[in-house]
C-alpha cells in the first residue's frame, strides 16, 4: 500500500512497531499486543492496518525471553512528539517501565516514521543512524529521531512492516521496506516466524 495514496488532508500517517516479551498480570505477550490495538482510538489515533503477529528472538541476544512483534499503520492529526507521548501513555497502561536500554518489557511501541519526515534534521538523523554498534548500547538520543535510526537493520521490524507498508520509502536511504528487508541477513529474517 502506498502511504501517500491513503493520506487524508491534514492527517499524518504513523508507522509503529509493537513488541512484548513479558507477561502483564497473567496476560501473555501476544494477548498484550492484541489488546493494545483497541487503545489507539482512545488516544485519537485511527488504526488503518495491522500486520500479522510474529515470534522473534530477543534483541540483543540473551537479554530476556523471546518477543512477539507486529507493526501498525496509524493516522491522526498530531505532530510526531505528541504521537510519541500518546504511545507512551498506552505503554504505561500495560505497566511498561523504562529501567534498562533494550531491556525486557510488557509493551514497547516504537514510532518508526511519520510519513516521509526526517526529524529533527538530516544531520542528527545520520549521526544516530551511523552510530557504531558498541555505542548504541550505551547512548540514546535525548530527542525524537525519525525515521527510527535502526529500522533498516532489524528484520524483526521490517518483516511485520512489510505486511502493511512494504512500499514505504525511507526518506534518506531511498529504499522501500521490501528493499531494506532484502538487505537483511537471511538468518535474521528466517528467525521472524509468523504465529
Amino acid at each position: 500500500m502506498e502511504l501517500g495514496s491513503i493520506m487524508a488532508e491534514n492527517r499524518s500517517n504513523y508507522l509503529v512497531a509493537l513488541g512484548s516479551n513479558l507477561e502483564d498480570e497473567g496476560t501473555t505477550p501476544l494477548e498484550i499486543l492484541q489488546t493494545c490495538l483497541a487503545e489507539f482510538h482512545a488516544e485519537g489515533l485511527d488504526l488503518s492496518a495491522v500486520s500479522r503477529f510474529f515470534a522473534t528472538p530477543c534483541f540483543p541476544a540473551g537479554a530476556g525471553p523471546d518477543y512477539v512483534n507486529a507493526a501498525v499503520l496509524l493516522e491522526g492529526n498530531f505532530p510526531a512528539a505528541e504521537t510519541l507521548r500518546r504511545l507512551h501513555k498506552i505503554e504505561t497502561k500495560f505497566h511498561r517501565t523504562r529501567t534498562q536500554r533494550w531491556g525486557m518489557r510488557t509493551l514497547d511501541l516504537d514510532l518508526l516514521a511519520v510519513g516521509r519526515e526526517i526529524i529533527p534534521n538530516i544531520q542528527l538523523f545520520r549521526y544516530w543512524r551511523d552510530l557504531p554498534s558498541a555505542e548504541q548500547r550505551v547512548s540514546a538520543p535525548d530527542q525524537l529521531i525519525l525515521p527510527h535510526p535502526r529500522l533498516q537493520d532489524r528484520a524483526f521490524v521490517l518483516v511485520p512492516l512489510a505486511d502493511i507498508a512494504g512500499d514505504w520509502v525511507h526518506p534518506d536511504l531511498g529504499r522501500s521496506v521490501r528493499q531494506m528487508l532484502l538487505s537483511c541477513p537471511a538468518n535474521d529474517v528466517e528467525q521472524v516466524r509468523p504465529l
